[in-house]
């Protein structure tokens, strides 16, 4: 499956999963906290523990690290239940991550906003297309990796990490992980 049929269909089940929900909330959508045990689980701009961008999925598959479940929309990585994986041309070129997952700096699900500017001071504003019901994005981009954090205007509510044009082109064009 090619990253923009991958795309188009995470695009059909989130807008499937959102219709009639009426305007964008301004608020946190559930719970900002991890709920249950929180793992001290790092993503940076590399990757995970055992898993880098650019990384084949053959080569994950046979270092044990992926998996592909009747329950998932695609691959997902061993271990890592808070990860999504993308794809383009069989290489691992962004990860989708939730709490408890953070960055090196402790930006996470819940964080916020003032806190993410002050750990990240060289963000890029993007603007999610009015009417929509996407989420405004900030994009810290080092050399061509960036860290994508989605937000409510209040706090971050999701983190994608990977190559900066593929998270700018995610971005642009409105999908999620699946």
């Amino acid at each position: 499956m090619t990253l923009r049929q991958f795309l188009f269909i995470a695009a059909l089940l989130t807008a499937a999963s959102i219709a009639g929900s009426g305007s964008r909330p301004h608020a946190p959508i559930g719970p900002a906290e991890p709920i249950g045990p929180v793992a001290d689980e790092v993503i940076d701009l590399h990757g995970l523990a055992g898993v880098e961008f650019g990384d084949s999925q053959r080569e994950l598959a046979e270092r044990g690290m992926l998996q592909e479940t009747a329950e998932s929309c695609g691959p997902t990585l061993v271990g890592h239940e808070t990860v999504s994986p993308v794809f383009y041309d069989d290489r691992l070129v962004l990860l989708w991550v939730s709490a408890p997952v953070r960055t090196p700096e402790g930006v996470t699900v819940g964080t916020p906003l003032g806190e993410l500017r002050s750990r990240f001071p060289s963000l890029t504003r993007l603007d999610a297309p009015e009417g929509t019901y996407r989420f405004d994005g900030l994009l810290a981009q080092r050399g061509d990796r960036a860290y994508l954090f989605l937000h409510d205007g209040r706090t971050v509510r999701k983190t994608i990490a990977g190559y900066a044009d593929y998270a700018q082109r995610l971005f642009d064009e409105g999908h999620g992980p699946c």
